[in-house]
């Protein structure tokens, strides 16, 4: 399934126009794609599922990985329902995002499905483990981030919160960072870039239901 991913020519959304400040452009993007995810339906999101966890096992650095940090899907993302269970099935350790003490971010174990639940009012689900610390992260082999939209250069539009660029700069450089997304959030960097800030952490692959593909920094 790897393969030369390459963004739609058409029907994709880029509401971005010339003179924008940063912070606009990818708040405006945000609201779009967040509005066009949720008008796909149930029947896509979970054949798409399916889909994801098939696309990222034939990626080789997932097939040997021993402890993968992830995340646990709220409904209108990308879902990783199915990877979470192709993982535990190969006795992967997998490492979840979880609130820690105060509002600070932290990662728990992937206990199985009966153990994710939502902890927190408009939190995504959550490991019921003993939390692990900011700098688990660390210990993964392969990190499969959420994203809203990536584009070839490996620039990521996250949710806005800053949290994960601030973990991925604790990897060391040869730990893979895939972003999975929808085929249409795929971006042309020549074309169509995302905007970025200096903070922005960039990823190293790509994956959609489709195949994955490395990306190529500028």
């Amino acid at each position: 399934m790897h393969g030369d991913l390459r963004p739609p020519t058409s029907h994709q959304l880029y509401p971005l126009v010339a003179g924008m400040e940063t912070q606009d452009a990818k708040d405006e993007l945000r609201r779009a794609i967040r509005h066009q995810r949720e008008t796909r339906s149930q029947r896509l999101r979970e054949q798409a599922a399916a889909a994801f966890a098939d696309v990222l096992s034939t990626f080789p650095a997932m097939q040997e990985a021993r402890t993968v940090a992830t995340y646990a899907s709220r409904p209108a993302e990308p879902s990783t329902s199915h990877l979470l269970d192709q993982l535990s099935d190969r006795g992967v350790r997998i490492l979840l995002p979880v609130l820690g003490a105060g509002l600070a971010r932290d990662w728990a174990e992937y206990a199985g499905r009966d153990d994710l639940l939502e902890r927190a009012p408009g939190r995504p689900p959550e490991p019921g483990g003993p939390t692990l610390g900011t700098a688990a992260i660390t210990e993964a082999d392969v990190v499969i981030a959420p994203a809203l939209a990536v584009d070839t250069s490996g620039t990521r539009l996250g949710q806005g919160g800053g949290w994960y660029d601030r973990s991925l700069k604790q990897l060391a450089p040869q730990v893979p960072v895939i972003a999975m997304i929808f085929p249409e959030e795929l971006y042309d960097a020549d074309t169509r870039p995302l905007p970025a800030q200096s903070h922005d952490v960039r990823v190293h692959a790509v994956a959609t239901p489709d195949g994955w593909s490395e990306v190529t920094a500028p």
